[in-house]
């Protein structure tokens, strides 16, 4: 006599878990209520069922790329026959899609990933953007210096989430870049105050305040002079560090700050080692400017 196959190992369900098994008793929350939110496919399955068993990786695989769009009810007809009888479901796999706490289509058989996709978008919309990865490749051309295009995807960021704070931020990063400091400030206004900490908003809040600080130190020709007539003059110098930053020669900027922090560290209350933090935060940690900097820095302090 064959022996059944085991069943399954199943976890207790996470309130709004994309994936779920279900029972009669489960059924109304799990499945209709849910429907009033978002799509939900039924997959009737038995253990016994070969076609089942190729079905129902692709529908996890897919329902799991849609983040949070569908939920993928699984439903064992063995243990519980009562819905898949009351929908007429009379062979398995067997899957049906529910909104608005009604049934409106489905399917049977073991159909291919773009298939269900299809069958998926049909009811619940082409998938969105993937938020996260759009962004780290604005970034990646923001920091490689092609500011127009990296413009281009914040903005499409923001198209799909328009509070994003990275985005706002690199936004605030170009604008900075142009000039346009008060659109700079706007755009970081706009950021929530929970996001306000987030690693890029406080990267664009420093360079913001750098630029400003740019305004009021003078022309970096009569500082380049004025540093070269005077090489002990600390202040000089860190104006000269500042400017040297706005025009985005970062390794020049921060060779002043060191010079400074060589010959005497704790000139007004050790202000060039705190205007060397700040770039490091503007330019970010990853940055190589920042890296180099950062060791020599550390070679002054604990020599």
């Amino acid at each position: 006599m064959q022996q059944a196959e085991p069943k399954p190992q199943t976890s207790p369900n996470a309130a709004g878990a994309d994936i779920v098994d279900v029972t009669l008793q489960s059924f109304r929350d799990e499945v209709m209520e849910e429907s009033l939110r978002r799509l939900v496919l039924i997959d009737f399955w038995a253990p016994w069922c070969g076609p089942c068993k190729q079905l129902t990786p692709v529908l996890e695989k897919v329902v799991a790329a849609a983040r949070g769009r569908v939920r993928l009810a699984k439903m064992n007809i063995d243990e519980h026959p009562q819905i898949a009888g009351k929908l007429g479901i009379q062979s398995i796999p067997a899957v049906v899609a529910f909104k608005d706490g009604q049934m409106v289509d489905g399917f049977m058989g073991a159909l291919p990933e773009s298939e269900i996709k299809t069958f998926i978008e049909r009811w619940a919309g082409p998938a969105g953007e993937d938020v996260e990865a759009l962004f780290a490749e604005g970034q990646a051309l923001l920091d490689s210096g092609e500011s127009d295009a990296a413009e281009a995807v914040f903005a499409r960021v923001l198209g799909a989430e328009p509070n994003h704070a990275g985005a706002l931020a690199g936004l605030a990063r170009i604008a900075i870049g142009r000039g346009a400091l008060d659109e700079a400030k706007a755009l970081l206004d706009a950021i929530p105050p929970q996001q306000a900490n987030a690693p890029a908003v406080a990267a664009a809040r420093a360079a913001l305040a750098l630029q400003e600080q740019a305004g009021a130190v003078g022309d970096l020709a009569y500082l380049l002079a004025r540093v070269e007539n005077a090489p002990t003059d600390h202040q000089a110098r860190y104006d000269l560090a500042v400017a040297l930053n706005a025009a985005g020669r970062r390794d020049a900027a921060a060779e002043e700050l060191l010079n400074i922090i060589k010959r005497d560290r704790a000139w007004n209350e050790e202000a060039a080692r705190k205007l060397l933090l700040q770039l490091f935060e503007s330019w970010g940690p990853l940055d190589p400017t920042t890296r180099a900097a950062r060791r020599k820095l550390s070679s002054f302090l604990f020599s």
